[in-house]
């Protein structure tokens, strides 16, 4: 093998790894926002997709509000799911109690 085939090689098993994205949400609002009942995680996210739809931030504030919006809508989705699985779950138990209800093994 020369020299240059080497460096080709080389390249081409080489991956460059963007910097990971730093934060500008702080633990404490990390932790407020996981806190958050799902009706005010959703009227924040509005008003935070409300400030970016008006414009005149400049691009650290439309970051932050993104950011802040993505992780309002991240808990919200969680709120909806969590709500989903205890719904799909007593359909369930509904369904599989179906053939006894109004009898007597049911009453235990």
């Amino acid at each position: 093998m020369t020299d240059t085939e080497t460096t080709a090689t080389t390249d081409e098993t080489t991956e460059t790894t963007a910097p990971a994205p730093v934060s500008t949400l702080s633990d404490k609002e990390r932790e407020a926002i996981a806190r958050m009942p799902y009706e005010e995680a959703r009227d924040k996210l509005i008003q935070a997709v409300q400030a970016l739809e008006a414009g005149g931030l400049n691009l650290d504030q439309s970051m932050r509000q993104w950011e802040i919006g993505e992780a309002l809508a991240r808990r919200a989705q969680s709120l909806l799911a969590d709500v989903r699985a205890r719904l799909d779950a007593a359909q369930a138990e509904q369904a599989a109690n179906a053939g006894t209800a109004g009898t007597q093994s049911n009453l235990g």
